[in-house]
């Protein structure tokens, strides 16, 4: 008799299982290999929040599309593989419409663009071969996906735009105040989402 799936192998089963749902190209390069390791932190984290309310494996899901995405641009690649780089920024940008076409239909529009900053963002830490940067900016990200946003989150990012030695460390410290703030999770506070 085998086990009951954990949350994690679960998660994951469900995003490939999108992923083989979209069919084309994108299905065929979608790989069981890393189900192990479940969801991306910044899935979970986001879809811990009170935002995500009601629609956790929804944001879950969606977050993990966007977060795929970033790793087919910038690696290593881990669901969905291929060695040509030139598909892998296309598929990874497919990536990116699948999982804002699903925030979309949920009608969070913050959350929207918060992601589409993540995703400019992380590109600009790249391109500065910052991998600490992309890191706080997707975790930043995430916590603003799960728990909202405010004038001290917006300002981070600003010093993310003008290339600021210390965005990442104003980040890091944003995102841990707001999760203090508006509580830890979905049982100590509640939901902002329209």
């Amino acid at each position: 008799m085998s086990a009951a799936p954990t949350h994690a192998s679960g998660a994951m089963a469900t995003f490939v299982a999108a992923l083989r749902a979209e069919g084309g190209t994108i299905a065929e390069l979608t790989t069981d290999q890393r189900l192990a390791s479940g969801p991306s932190e910044p899935a979970r984290l986001a879809a811990s929040g009170p935002r995500a309310q009601g629609l956790e494996a929804e944001y879950e899901l969606l977050v993990e599309m966007i977060f795929e995405g970033c790793r087919l641009h910038y690696g290593p690649q881990r669901v969905v593989r291929t060695a040509d780089h030139d598909l892998a920024l296309l598929l990874g940008d497919q990536l990116y419409a699948m999982g804002l076409a699903r925030l979309a239909r949920i009608g969070d529009l913050e959350a929207i663009g918060e992601l589409a900053d993540v995703i400019s963002l992380v590109a600009q830490a790249h391109v500065a071969r910052d991998r600490e940067l992309a890191d706080a900016v997707w975790n930043a990200g995430a916590v603003a996906i799960g728990w909202g946003t405010d004038v001290r989150h917006a300002e981070a990012k600003e010093l993310v735009r003008t290339g600021d030695p210390g965005a990442a460390a104003a980040l890091r410290i944003v995102a841990a105040e707001r999760r203090v703030k508006n509580g830890q999770d979905r049982r100590t506070a509640s939901p902002t989402r329209p």
